[in-house]
């Protein structure tokens, strides 16, 4: 990951034979307030989600179970990013466009957003967003 702009995240995490328990606190291991919380599951093996970008909002994907890809892109190039660890998530700042592809059977998602839900934050048109982008 050489953009500098998105990064993994590895959250503490404390073994024990009962059971291992990983933390997140907001402007510890995310710089930001979580406003919002969601999760995705259910998505047929294989599959993807539509990708999007955001004008402000700021978000923490992790895998909670299963694996899947985050296809950032790039002006120039695409990047992926496995996430298949419970205690790994990837940090992407506000106007980054990713797509979440090639869901494992029974993968669930966990985002932690840094906005309540608008419909206005979202950027659905890649063509849009590179324009956004580019303008500044």
């Amino acid at each position: 990951m050489t953009d500098g702009n998105y990064r993994l995240v590895e959250l503490p995490r404390f073994l024990d034979p009962r059971g291992n328990l990983a933390v997140i606190e907001q402007f510890s291991e995310i710089p930001f307030k979580i406003e919002r919380c969601h999760w995705i599951y259910d998505v047929p093996g294989g599959g993807g989600r539509e990708g999007h970008a955001y004008h402000e909002n700021e978000e923490l994907i992790i895998a909670l179970s299963g694996s899947f890809d985050v296809v950032v892109r790039l002006p120039d190039r695409d990047e992926t990013v496995t996430l298949n660890r419970s205690f790994v998530g990837l940090y992407l700042p506000r106007m980054t466009w990713r797509e979440l592809t090639n869901f494992s059977t029974n993968a669930v998602v966990l985002v932690l957003s840094s906005k309540p839900y608008s419909d206005a934050d979202y950027i659905l048109d890649y063509d849009m967003y590179l324009k956004l982008r580019n303008n500044g």
